[in-house]
Formats: C-alpha cells, sequence, structure tokens
C-alpha cells in the first residue's frame, strides 16, 4: 500500500481551450489525491466520431508516458470513447485508465442491467461495441441520447440537464435499465441533478459521472500498487517507426 498523496492525471484528447479549468481538476481531488490535466496539442477539437478517435491517439500516447516520466501515479482519459486505453497501456507501467470501461463495470455492479446517456445517436455503435469488449453487452439495456454536441453541452446547461432526466427516465421504464451512465466525460457535475430529477419521479438508481468515478479508481489502483498486466498489455516490439518524433524514444524506452 501507498501511504503518500496519490497523484492522478487528467490527459484530455482534444485541443478545445479550457475544456478542464484548473480549478475544476483540483475539486477533484481531495484528503490524500492529487488530480492534475494536460491536453494535446495536434488533434480534434472534440470527439464525436471513430475518426476523431483515431487521430487524437498518438499525442494522448505522448502526454500518457509524459506523466509517468513526471512521476505520476495513474492516468485518467478524459473521453467516453476510452481514445488509445490499450496502446497507452502498453506504453506505461502506471494505472491507464478509461471511463468508459470503468463506468460500465461499476455501474453492472450497482445494478443489473445500465444505460448509457449520451451527446449524439451516431455514437450508440460505439458504446455498443464497448460493452461486447468488456464482456457486458447483456447487461447494457440501452444507449440514448440528447442530440447536442460535446462543445455546445454547457450553452443552455438547465435544458441539457432536463434532456438527461428526460432520457434517463425512458431508458429506466421503456428499456429495463437500473443504472445509467453519462456518455460524455462533458456531463461533469451534472450527476446530481439528473439523480435528484429522477428521484422527483420515483426514480431511485445510480447516475454514473465517468470522471470521478474513474479518477478514484485510478487512485485506488494506485494506492494498492496495483496495474495493468504484462501478459495483456505487452510492450510494442522495437522496429522501425516512419514519423511520430516525439513517441519514437518513448518506443525503444518501452520494450526495454
Amino acid at each position: 500500500m501507498i501511504d503518500r498523496p496519490i497523484h492522478v492525471r487528467i490527459v484530455s484528447p482534444i485541443t478545445a481551450r479550457n475544456f478542464r479549468p484548473p480549478a475544476v481538476l483540483e475539486a477533484l481531488g481531495g484528503l490524500g489525491l492529487k488530480v492534475s490535466g494536460s491536453q494535446i496539442e495536434e488533434g480534434p477539437a472534440s470527439i464525436e466520431s471513430e475518426f476523431e478517435t483515431a487521430i487524437c491517439a498518438p499525442d494522448t500516447i505522448r502526454r500518457i508516458v509524459e506523466a509517468e516520466r513526471e512521476g505520476v501515479d495513474a492516468v485518467v482519459i478524459d473521453c467516453m470513447a476510452d481514445p488509445a486505453l490499450r496502446a497507452a497501456r502498453e506504453m506505461v507501467r502506471i494505472p491507464v485508465v478509461g471511463p468508459s470501461q470503468a463506468a460500465m463495470h461499476v455501474a453492472a455492479m450497482l445494478g443489473h442491467r445500465f444505460s448509457v446517456v449520451t451527446v449524439m445517436r451516431r455514437l450508440r455503435a460505439q458504446f455498443e461495441n464497448a460493452a461486447a469488449l468488456h464482456g457486458l453487452a447483456s447487461r447494457m439495456a440501452s444507449v440514448r441520447s440528447v442530440d447536442i454536441p460535446v462543445l455546445a453541452l454547457e450553452d443552455d446547461l438547465d435544458a441539457t440537464q432536463r434532456l438527461l432526466v428526460e432520457q434517463a427516465r425512458l431508458a429506466v421504464e421503456k428499456d429495463g435499465a437500473e443504472a445509467v451512465i453519462f456518455g460524455c466525460t462533458g456531463l461533469l457535475g451534472c450527476a446530481g441533478a439528473v439523480r435528484a430529477g429522477l428521484l422527483a419521479g420515483g426514480i431511485d438508481i445510480p447516475v454514473i459521472d465517468p470522471i470521478p468515478n474513474a479518477v478514484h479508481i485510478a487512485a485506488a489502483l494506485a494506492r494498492s500498487n496495483l496495474t495493468h498486466s504484462a501478459l495483456t498489455y505487452p510492450p510494442p516490439p522495437e522496429k522501425d517507426v516512419a514519423g511520430f518524433e516525439a513517441l519514437r524514444a518513448s518506443l525503444a524506452a518501452a520494450a526495454q
């Protein structure tokens, strides 16, 4: 067990400025837990497609390698697509947590079936594929959306929260969900309002805000001296790589 403060780094795989203000990150920490952030410099403004998930990966991995070199204890990737999660685990030995994977497993512990309430309908396949990859396809009741782009979620936060409550209610009443996960980390901080809205309608279920959930899981892994298996995520083999100058030295180090 580690008896010192744990440092968790939230890596945002998007280039939109001020997505995670320092005060928001600090509020996620607490006694014995420091939370810091970093952000990619090359990639999409937000992630709402497989293409954007792909192009954010190299710089996301670079930031995660950087976090390990700076002595950070664990990393959380700040996107429900869990971009570059498996690749990053091959590159570092500190725990790397994907908020989607973590939220789905917690939801499956807390309720028999869960639903994801996300931003855009086009992301439904992404979450259904993720549930299958994590062995939880039979536990996912549905994927619903509020049809608001990521970068517009806070334009009218009250309206966003009303739509979240409505879709969460339908997930319970129509789809059989017994827990709800936010399908976008841009909804950070909305869980209390959504749970209150559901309770007002007589629905008492867990509402999982993926970033705080992932941060505390990452901290618990680090504090317990646990990280991903080197048999599941072995370092990449040493070979010539064209381009990716910022990552090439890291590739050699990971292979040692």
